[in-house]
């Protein structure tokens, strides 16, 4: 790391003020900005560090931005500004613009994480365990980084972004910073120390440390080459005409040995009425905005409020659940199976739009029982024609491979797997309609037979 200059980068303002209108155009177009549908009045800087200096062939600049938007607080986010005379050809695609003026001035500025040497950077600076400004680049020293792993950047849709090193690591950097301890990484490292072989051990992580309290900028984990991808496997067994029985039952045993680890590593709660009152009225108000979010829920608010308030008069009568850390947003995409048959679960940040203190908060395992129960119903509606008996075998299968390890079939407990769906397919709905609303009759479907019965 002798290239990087240790110090938060004077010029930082000014440089901010000089990208102001360039990230006004490029920040909205990327897949994680989570502000889509409002414009960006403006940005303030939360932290800059200058990476490489901006004398030389390359300058590189890490900051922490907040975006200001029009009813909102602004979300900050994680930037890799590469700086360069001009744009090679193979870097057009992470163009963000030229500079006119400020201390960039004349220079074309871009995503600098599809540009090999930044990539390596943050590698090496991870294996080194530097401290750069006000960055910590940590690691486990049981676990080897070799130097000279080639770079590639993973171009599917994601909510962060990734690098794969030599098909080694994969390197997560999230985009959508907030303050505290982020699951993401805590919950890895609370499995990793119970030894459950499900869920990929943090090699490093990447910190910083602001107004006392630190943020989790980025996690590097090993990659597991030539694993598939759950969703686009259930898929392509589907055009296929294949059972997924199998798989699903795998994956609910290994959904299981997660949830059994994280038990035993993390506190367990029991959820009373009070505690079941107030996640049913986070339920009701999700769908209550909802509902103005998206009008064609209206007619189905009815059907749909009842999955809530059948698991309130549950509670109102003394009955309570046990509650712990869980995955909170498993669906097939966090999924991957090696080569080797092996179900392995990543990606545990949570709902990304929910807040951290929400999202670390212990629930019932349910949760995500649900979401992956969400997940196949999606697959089966995505397909032409729908196979909802594809979704169903899988359903089943998933909950009774999970009760071969769990000792307890989620399906037992209709009342909340009802309330836990149906919260999932609302905010199915919001999501579909804001960002890819071609889709959103896959998740309308889902809530009308929702809010028309039970869903076994």
């Amino acid at each position: 790391m002798s290239e990087a200059v240790t110090r938060t980068a004077t010029t930082s303002p000014a440089l901010l003020a000089s990208l102001d209108p360039l990230l006004r155009e490029w920040l909205p177009r990327q897949r994680w900005f989570a502000g889509k549908g409002r414009p960006v009045t403006g940005f303030s800087l939360v932290a800059a560090t200058e990476l490489l200096p901006a004398d030389g062939k390359l300058g590189l600049y890490h900051l922490l931005v907040r975006a200001h938007q029009p009813m909102t607080a602004g979300d900050c986010y994680q930037l890799l500004i590469g700086a360069r005379e001009a744009l090679p050809p193979h870097l057009a695609p992470a163009l963000i613009g030229h500079l006119a003026e400020g201390p960039l001035a004349g220079r074309t500025v871009y995503e600098a994480l599809y540009d090999p040497r930044p990539a390596e950077l943050l590698l090496e600076a991870l294996r080194s365990q530097a401290r750069i400004g006000g960055l910590r680049f940590e690691r486990d020293r049981r676990q080897e980084i070799r130097s000279g792993l080639v770079p590639r950047v993973v171009t599917a849709e994601q909510s962060n972004s990734s690098i794969v090193y030599g098909d080694t690591f994969i390197l997560k950097l999230l985009r959508r910073i907030v303050p505290g301890v982020n699951p993401d990484l805590e919950l890895p490292l609370a499995l990793a120390r119970e030894g459950c072989p499900r869920v990929p051990a943090p090699t490093a992580w990447l910190l910083a440390d602001l107004d006392e309290e630190p943020y989790v900028l980025g996690v590097l984990q090993p990659f597991v080459k030539g694993a598939a991808d759950g969703w686009e496997l259930a898929l392509r067994e589907l055009a296929k005409g294949e059972d997924f029985a199998a798989e699903a039952r795998a994956l609910g045993r290994a959904t299981a040995e997660v949830h059994t680890a994280l038990a035993r590593a993390l506190p367990t709660v029991t959820l009373g009425h009070t505690q079941v009152q107030l996640l049913v009225d986070g339920m009701i108000e999700r769908l209550d905005a909802a509902v103005q979010a998206v009008p064609a829920l209206r007619s189905y608010a009815p059907g749909l409020y009842s999955a809530f308030t059948a698991l309130a008069d549950l509670a109102s009568e003394g009955r309570t659940w046990t509650a712990q850390r869980v995955h909170g947003d498993l669906h097939l995409g966090q999924c991957l199976r090696s080569p080797g048959g092996q179900w392995s679960l990543i990606d545990f940040e949570g709902e990304p739009a929910k807040p951290l203190s929400e999202r670390r908060l212990p629930q019932p395992v349910e949760r995500d029982v649900a979401g992956m129960l969400r997940s196949f119903d999606y697959a089966a509606l995505s397909t032409d024609p729908p196979a909802p008996g594809w979704a169903h075998a899988c359903r089943a299968a998933f909950c009774s491979g999970y009760a071969e390890i769990a000792g307890v079939d989620p399906r037992t407990d209709p009342v909340l797997l009802r309330a836990y769906e149906t919260d999932k397919a609302i905010y199915e709905v919001v999501y579909e309609a804001r960002h890819r609303p071609d889709w959103l009759p896959v998740p309308m479907a889902a809530i009308e037979r929702y809010a028309a019965s039970d869903l076994f």
